[in-house]
């Protein structure tokens, strides 16, 4: 893979300033008995109760779209080949936030906005795009279902990597707020418009 230049970073993250503030509820997928579950909260803390979402559905190629099913503090459909997405829309306290999250590391394009890549299939090297194009994360977080956490700070290249050394759940989530952004949803306008992703993937023991 061809890195981009620090210009080109620097000209696509124009519009994006990358928050460094301390984590809030993001959405993650998981796999359960043969099901793609989503979860809102924080790996370990998972809501009991599934927060007001808006446009909740798993993203796929083309538009397509598959069942859905709400339980009370997840949703659930039927995985298909290839890593998985899901977005949905959370608003409240003025603040308009787009939640992205994808299982699996085995593909090296986007699909949501904002999106962590791997640099290679299956590799432990991700890069963040926003809208199709790269950018620089100033951080990015990483949880795992058995308690582990660290801070991965961006390489030169923009990228961030770290070695997964336990089997379980691991989680990397960034969140980023849009500059100078302004959208209207639902007749309210929103000055402040934040996009949080996650990429979620299993390490087998």
């Amino acid at each position: 893979m061809n890195f981009p230049t620090a210009g080109r970073l620097a000209a696509c993250a124009a519009a994006l300033l990358i928050a460094s503030a301390a984590q809030a509820d993001y959405l993650w997928l998981q796999s359960e008995g043969g099901r793609a579950k989503v979860y809102v909260g924080e790996l370990g803390k998972p809501l009991a109760q599934l927060p007001a979402l808006g446009d909740a559905r798993p993203v796929l190629p083309e538009g397509k779209t598959l069942p859905l099913e709400t339980a009370a503090n997840h949703y659930a459909f039927q995985p298909q080949a290839g890593d998985l997405r899901f977005t949905a829309v959370r608003t409240g306290d003025g603040v308009l936030t787009y939640l992205q999250a994808r299982f699996g590391r085995a593909e090296t394009k986007p699909l949501n906005d904002l999106e962590l890549v791997p640099t290679e299939p299956g590799g432990n090297r991700f890069q963040l795009f926003f809208k199709g194009r790269p950018v620089a994360a100033s951080q990015v977080h990483v949880e795992t279902s058995e308690g582990w956490r660290r801070v991965l700070a961006p390489a030169q290249d923009g990228t961030v990597g770290f070695t997964p050394w336990m089997p379980g759940l691991y989680v990397l989530e960034v969140t980023a707020r849009v500059n100078n952004g302004s959208v209207t949803l639902d007749g309210k306008t929103y000055q402040d418009v934040r996009h949080t992703a996650t990429l979620s993937f299993e390490v087998s023991r």
